[in-house]
């Protein structure tokens, strides 16, 4: 595309190429302590953190780390909910010169051990939670982690015992076997921080962070973030935010992370966007609708990124009162469409816009953003944000760029796209156009003004939550099954989660049917709660193509005709 439409659609404010802040991601936190020492950074069950003292603690982890044998080229793998520990562990980490690799609490066992195995990780800082711990102590032996640390939940609240009582009350803790490999958070960051420094890198070569991603195909694959990447990104944030008549004071804010830290959106969005602007981040450790209308009341939490789900359950939660969300000034939604219904509906209670944006792990999440002020267009995206390009590569050759206005799969160039897939150079070939634009497997269109609309996915994505669901994984797994001859699995719309997936099954001859239960259970330790189904049709026959492969177009064209009756 010759020229950016979009630009003309900006707001007064915010520029086509800003001045991006690029540095070593670690310098946030630095710059964030130096100018706001004595202001609060983080928030967790009733104690308030400073930016001095998160800087003292971050200083403390490294010196922890190194002693682990952490630096640069060292792996050391973030497997946390939202807690205290994450941003020191994660700046702890980078301190060093490691690079950090996020791991999910959702992730099923067999995706845990080939994340750990791809990455080369050998420091994984955990919790001693049930929800946690198991699930790495079950397949340490099989692992390249050298030493696990294992942190409390409760060692950052204001009541300590307290919080590890009713944690033990209601048996969240795990019961930890003696292990030489482990050691105690409260043990790692139990020094004076004096560390030593890693030679200066070049943040445009040096990887921050691998962020697993999925795919219709294989494992899942690890995206390669520099530090330039990440930083470009949160100032791309950062620029959108800078629109003319939008009230956000810098080292003023409140912002409610219940999207965990884990994921791209709240690690680039909520953690480092957050800190460069100094803002007070109020962690959750999971996302309860009650508790964060509490919160947003109680607290004035003024900014609160979430995902369509979470809209939808703080509208209907039966404590929500007129008054409750008032305070907030700017609310985001990514990760999945957000229906125009859920969207009115909510800005008609907080009284605040909802912008909605679009981004992918391989995009540090930037893609494309709302301009505020401006009038929503129903149906899209956005518009790309401050110093991207993108365009639209036809889906019927694959190698030539269609006209504005027409479909095609969308394509983006800028400083905040991933250097490649780590140990995967025919992905990371396959991913780029010839000219250097990532390839997104999504589709959609630009109108006159620079609005993007997605309409179709190349790749068989589930968008469940949130969170990106791959049919070729659930399917592998219910093949497993020594009933099952043939599985398509398929997404289907769902008014909370956005959309669900269902399963199509031929049985093997003479198999017994089973119900939605009985598979739910078989598949229980080989999915993550998050790709579970929720449907399942068995089926005498399964379509196919004319060659004999499984087809779900017929699939997709059954379940949106049963819905529009």
């Amino acid at each position: 595309m010759s020229e950016r439409p979009w630009l003309k659609s900006y707001p007064k404010g915010v520029a086509a190429e800003p001045a991006l802040e690029i540095s070593s991601v670690d310098e946030i936190l630095r710059g964030a302590a130096r100018r706001w020492p004595d202001h609060y950074a983080l928030d967790f069950m009733g104690r308030r953190i400073r930016y001095r003292e998160l800087d003292e603690l971050v200083c403390k982890a490294a010196k922890g780390f190194e002693a682990l044998g952490a630096g640069p080229g060292v792996k050391i793998g973030l497997y946390l909910p939202n807690c205290p520990q994450y941003p020191i562990a994660f700046f702890g980490a980078l301190r060093t010169g490691a690079t950090i690799v996020n791991y999910s609490p959702l992730d099923a066992a067999q995706t845990l051990e080939h994340k750990i195995a791809d990455s080369e990780t050998t420091i994984l800082v955990t919790l001693d939670l049930q929800a946690l711990y198991p699930q790495i102590a079950a397949i340490l032996d099989r692992t390249s982690i050298k030493h696990l640390v294992l942190g409390d939940l409760a060692e950052f609240s204001v009541h300590p015992l307290g919080v590890r009582a009713k944690l033990a009350e209601s048996k969240q803790l795990a019961e930890v076997a003696p292990d030489p490999r482990h050691v105690r958070f409260s043990t790692l960051i139990d020094n004076d921080g004096a560390f030593q420094p890693p030679p200066p890198f070049d943040p445009h070569e040096a990887i921050a962070a691998l962020q697993y991603t999925g795919g219709t195909t294989g494992k899942p694959k690890g995206a390669m973030l520099t530090h330039a990447n990440l930083t470009a990104s949160a100032s791309q944030f950062m620029a959108t935010w800078r629109a003319e008549g939008r009230d956000l004071r810098e080292g003023e804010e409140r912002t409610l992370v219940a999207l965990p830290l884990f994921h791209i959106y709240a690690l680039v969005v909520l953690l480092l966007a957050g800190f460069m602007n100094g803002y007070e981040l109020v962690l959750h450790v999971r996302f309860d609708p009650e508790a964060a209308i509490k919160d947003i009341a109680a607290k004035g939490i003024s900014i609160f990124p979430g995902v369509p789900t979470m809209f939808v359950a703080l509208m209907h939660h039966p404590s929500v009162k007129p008054d409750s969300l008032r305070s907030l000034k700017v609310c985001g939604s990514g990760g999945a469409p957000l229906p125009l219904k859920v969207q009115n509906a909510f800005e008609a209670l907080s009284g605040c816009r909802v912008v909605e944006g679009w981004g992918m792990t391989e995009t540090c999440s930037m893609g494309t953003f709302t301009p505020v002020p401006g009038t929503p267009r129903e149906g899209s995206c956005g518009v790309p944000g401050p110093g991207t390009d993108m365009k639209f590569l036809s889906v019927v050759d694959g190698e030539t760029f269609v006209a504005q206005g027409e479909r095609g799969e969308i394509c983006i160039k800028g400083p905040n796209v991933m250097r490649g897939y780590w140990n995967n150079e025919q992905a990371t070939r396959e991913t780029f156009t010839a000219d250097g634009y990532l390839r997104t497997g999504d589709v959609g269109w630009m109108d006159a003004d620079g609005f993007v609309y997605i309409v179709d996915r190349t790749k068989d994505m589930i968008l469940c939550g949130g969170f990106n669901v791959y049919p070729r994984n659930i399917e592998e797994a219910i093949y497993q099954h020594p009933a099952v001859e043939a599985v398509s699995v398929i997404g289907i719309p769902d008014e909370y989660r956005g959309q669900i997936p269902k399963a199509f099954v031929k049985l093997k001859p003479g198999a017994a049917a089973m119900t939605l239960e009985e598979m739910k259970a078989f598949l229980k330790d080989k999915l993550g709660k998050h790709e579970m189904i929720a449907e399942l049709d068995i089926r005498p026959e399964l379509p196919r193509t004319l060659v004999g492969k499984l087809s779900k177009k017929e699939l997709y064209e059954e379940e949106a005709k049963k819905r529009a009756r």
